[in-house]
């Protein structure tokens, strides 16, 4: 897929990043928003294999401005032992960002997770540093997930941490179609 002129003059470094929800969300909110303008977006994400998620049936109807993708298993991933599987399909996933990234076709990349990834030792912190430092000058690059490292926290144009206050689930709450899944 090739685009013959970037929308944005400056794309910035953007981080999502705490414990508390809305991360994911708030990275997909952007991507509305940047679809409505005719941006051209792509979603990869890590650490995620379901089919559940409703965002994919929403891309499906924002195509062909927005793409999801995911890079993982429908699983949880050890942050101590990570399966030699979950590590694969990140250093493939991330080969992928890599490419996304750097072909220029994408007004708006997020890599979803990836500061999870990083932190689970899945994808090197050098590795995503060097793809920032390299990104085309007009793609806008969203990295979410917990634990965002501090040089990757340092070298983002904007970083918001999501604190958790107050979740239903601690009191039971079983996730919800179409609000967390």
């Amino acid at each position: 897929m090739s685009y013959a002129t970037p929308k944005l003059a400056r794309g910035r470094v953007q981080v999502y990043t705490g414990n508390g929800k809305g991360k994911t969300t708030a990275s997909l909110g952007l991507c509305l928003r940047a679809a409505g303008h005719g941006l051209h977006i792509h979603v990869l994400q890590f650490m995620k294999g379901s089919t559940v998620y409703g965002e994919l049936e929403g891309a499906r109807k924002l195509a062909p401005y927005l793409s999801i993708e995911q890079v993982g298993r429908d699983t949880f991933v050890s942050r101590d032992n990570p399966d030699p599987v979950d590590a694969a399909m990140a250093r493939n996933g991330f080969d992928k960002a890599r490419q996304l990234v750097l072909s220029g076709d994408y007004d708006l990349i997020v890599l979803d997770e990836i500061n999870c990834a990083v932190d689970y030792g899945l994808i090197s912190l050098e590795e995503l540093k060097d793809l920032i430092r390299n990104k085309p000058a007009h793609t806008e690059l969203v990295l979410t997930g917990r634990n965002a490292h501090p040089e990757i926290i340092e070298i983002a144009d904007l970083v918001t941490e999501m604190r958790e206050i107050k979740h239903y689930f601690n009191a039971g709450q079983v996730s919800r179609e179409g609000i967390e899944s």
